[in-house]
């Protein structure tokens, strides 16, 4: 239900989007063609008066003594429509029954040549003055103003207005109903996806989406979807498997913890047994401790949005200072190569090492070799010792946790300790891998430039 709701608001706030889009450009047309309409009707209603006026002109003739005479033609109707011809400023034809306001404006225009005006009243008027040429063409003997009533353009004007309106209401309710139509189609494949993935996550199904039979958009959309439930599946795999293991080794030192209890609780023991066992009690304790401080570091390197920022040889050397003591069958650790600064905190940074170090100083002979190279944008920390180096066929799974080279070999560690490093060089946009170079094993860790 809340896929379909969700499809729903969808629809709608499409409808309305293309609602108000279509409303914005038929507004924009509406008014463009009222407008285009009103001046092609006041064009119309010059044409007109003008024409009449000339029409009247055209039977007015001014005499050499300056009076005018009008030639009455066979119909005279056009005196009759509004019509006044002006001696001066004095009327010698004027229309019956015009009004005051018109007969008004028609004096002002007395005089005047090619004046259009407008008169408002009863009624709105359109008025023209046309000059009369005196006999000798020297000047003007006198002024034809005619006039026409502008009442059916308006009326005209206001019916298109009425009548574009009520189109424009009726496309907006198409378009409305037409996107909500077509939106819906649109998406109902969309919806049938959510839907499906609602099914999925119920069930925690293996289907993917797939692109066949769809259009061109969904079939893309539903590829990047099948990627990325990939991804999700692997990283959900990798994080099941990676808790099994952890689980599996935190049971050890756990259950060793709770052997020697019970054994110390089973009856009176001396000195020399209850200090043994407080011993491996502890040595247990030890190594959970190390597994949980490895894998906090490492969600917390993947969370922290800033990466910090060390210098290698103090870290190097806090980390020689914090090791066991040396002796004279300890193996020599040399330090070589640029002093740069590593894009990472001191705590990452010695995470990573650490494993790195102690199987160094666990398998060397006699020398144990932590070398920078500093490039663009990266730093390479190499750490290798002239050890027996790791064997062939443990190589595919040396960075695997909870596996070790040889489980027999006296050391108490849980197999951790390169895959923790890995994952948090990688947390931190770096990598650690095998170098083939140098009589021992050698690994190159690459992490970000301070």
């Amino acid at each position: 239900m809340r896929h379909l709701r969700t499809a729903r608001t969808l629809r709608g706030r499409l409808a309305l989007m293309a609602l108000v889009a279509g409303a914005l450009w038929i507004a924009v047309l509406t008014t463009v063609f009222n407008f285009a309409l009103d001046n092609r009707l006041r064009q119309q209603a010059d044409d007109v008066v003008r024409t009449r006026a000339e029409a009247v002109g055209a039977t007015v003739e001014a005499r050499p003594d300056g009076r005018l005479v009008v030639r009455e033609p066979a119909q005279d109707e056009a005196l009759d429509s509004g019509v006044w011809i002006y001696q001066g400023r004095k009327a010698v034809e004027k229309p019956t029954g015009a009004s005051d306001p018109l007969r008004r404006q028609a004096d002002l225009l007395a005089g005047k040549s090619h004046v259009f005006a407008d008169s408002s009243g009863p009624g709105s008027w359109r008025l023209y003055a046309l000059p009369v040429a005196k006999a000798d063409g020297s000047g003007q003997a006198g002024t034809v103003v005619a006039s026409v009533s502008l009442d059916p353009y308006r009326s005209t004007a206001d019916t298109a207005l009425v009548a574009s309106t009520a189109l424009a209401v009726a496309l907006l309710g198409g378009i409305y109903l037409l996107t909500r139509l077509v939106v819906r189609r649109a998406l109902r494949p969309v919806a049938e996806m959510s839907d499906q993935a609602a099914r999925w996550s119920e069930s925690a199904a293996p289907e993917r989406f797939g692109s066949a039979g769809r259009p061109a958009e969904l079939a893309a959309l539903a590829a990047n979807l099948d990627v990325l439930l990939d991804r999700l599946a692997a990283v959900l795999r990798h994080e099941q498997h990676q808790a099994a293991e952890l689980s599996h080794e935190l049971r050890t030192p756990l259950a060793r913890v709770t052997a020697e209890t019970d054994w110390l609780n089973s009856r009176p023991r001396d000195a020399a047994e209850r200090r043994a066992s407080h011993e491996a009690i502890a040595d247990a304790a030890a190594t959970m401790r190390q597994i949980c401080d490895a894998l906090l570091s490492e969600v917390r390197t993947r969370e922290s949005p800033a990466p910090g920022r060390c210098r290698f040889p103090d870290v190097i050397h806090r980390l020689l200072t914090r090791g066991p003591a040396q002796d004279l069958g300890s193996p020599t650790v040399t330090i070589r190569g640029d002093h740069a600064d590593i894009g990472v905190s001191e705590e990452v940074a010695e995470r990573i090492l650490t494993p790195l170090l102690d199987n160094a100083r666990r398998y060397a002979r006699h020398t144990v070799t932590v070398r920078c190279a500093a490039g663009t944008g990266r730093i390479t920390l190499y750490v290798g010792d002239d050890g027996p180096g790791v064997p062939e066929e443990f190589r595919s799974s040396l960075f695997e946790p909870g596996r070790r080279a040889d489980p027999a070999d006296g050391h108490d560690g849980a197999g951790l300790g390169l895959a923790l490093a890995r994952r948090l060089a990688r947390a931190a946009g770096g990598d650690i891998t095998l170098s083939d170079g140098g009589p021992g094993a050698s690994f190159a860790v690459s992490l970000p430039a301070g």
